[in-house]
């Protein structure tokens, strides 16, 4: 029998030589950005006032711009996209005996504890994921199930991820998309989108984020990974939906109080730092083309999957 151990994506770097007359270059995660001079004089200068009595200014203008940016009627700070996913589910699904459907891949299952069945009470029902981040929609329609059926939980939201991380950083296809709008509006079961890239996805498809995300009931959006902000996602939807949102933020410890601090970077970020986007998915295809250049055999990974701002390699040589 092989050796055997737990999967994990986050993991510290050790050096084990000396960096003397070196320059180390981080290519780990997007997560690792940091902010940029003028986010800083953005913090430094933000207005602040009582976020949970709706009263901060910087708070109010990044949601503002949120929602305006992904054509929806508002949206809510929150300290985290893991956050914003956990209660944009329990907001969706508001009745005991929910189930959602998504990604046997994606982040919400994978990577943030099961929350919304951990702290929701929320089933999750996992649907393949395909290569490219996508699931078979039929596969996906022999998993949904309504109230006609005293036995079971009930269907009430279908959650993908754009870009999806676990693959690579792919976007979803947009016939894929259209397919998975058509089933939503047909069945009556809202779609949301873990949209922590969803604009280097918007970016890969050449449209805007409104266009890309006109058919999800909710999507959550990370300010802190390309786009360079310290913390904090934005979750948007129609008002009623953030209103439930807003309600729940608080009872998972989200009501935060002066946090234009934050929120000031986070419209910062989107008000200057998207359009550079378009930069890390030239570098990171500049890098994975040197790379293949060398004919290297201790190194592989697919040229063609390199679509956005990452890509994933395997090493054949333990020592790597």
């Amino acid at each position: 029998m092989g050796t055997m151990g737990f999967t994990t994506m986050y993991k510290t770097a050790e050096v084990t030589h000396s960096l003397e007359n070196t320059r180390v270059v981080d290519f780990r995660s997007d997560t690792i950005s940091v902010p940029t001079e003028g986010m800083r004089r953005a913090i430094y200068q933000a207005e602040v006032g009582d976020d949970v009595m709706g009263e901060d200014p910087s708070v109010n203008a990044l949601e503002k711009k949120a929602a305006k940016m992904f054509g929806k009627e508002a949206s809510i700070f929150v300290p985290s996209g893991t956050m914003g996913n956990l209660i944009a589910t329990m907001a969706h699904c508001d009745r005991r005996g929910c189930e959602i459907i998504l990604g046997d891949k994606s982040h919400m299952l994978l990577w943030e504890q099961s929350g919304p069945a951990q702290l929701g009470g929320i089933q999750m029902t996992t649907v393949t994921n395909l290569p490219d981040g996508t699931f078979s929609l039929e596969e996906m329609l022999t998993k949904l199930r309504d109230d006609s059926n005293v036995h079971t939980t009930t269907t009430s939201l279908i959650c993908v991820e754009n870009t999806h991380n676990w693959c690579g950083g792919l976007p979803l296809p947009l016939p894929w998309m259209e397919q998975l709008a058509t089933i939503s509006r047909e069945l009556k079961i809202p779609l949301h989108m873990d949209g922590a890239r969803v604009f280097n996805a918007a970016l890969c498809c050449d449209m805007s984020v409104a266009e890309l995300c006109k058919d999800f009931s909710s999507v959550s959006v990370c300010l802190s990974k390309g786009l360079g902000a310290p913390i904090g996602s934005v979750l948007v939807g129609d008002k009623q939906f953030i209103t439930k949102a807003r309600r729940l933020r608080k009872v998972v410890g989200g009501g935060w109080r002066q946090a234009g601090i934050v929120a000031a970077a986070g419209l910062y970020a989107l008000e200057n730092m998207v359009d550079r986007l378009a930069v890390d998915h030239s570098r990171a295809r500049t890098i994975a083309e040197a790379i293949k250049a060398t004919g290297t055999k201790l190194i592989s990974f697919d040229l063609d999957k390199v679509q956005s701002n990452m890509f994933f390699m395997a090493f054949d040589d333990p020592r790597l």
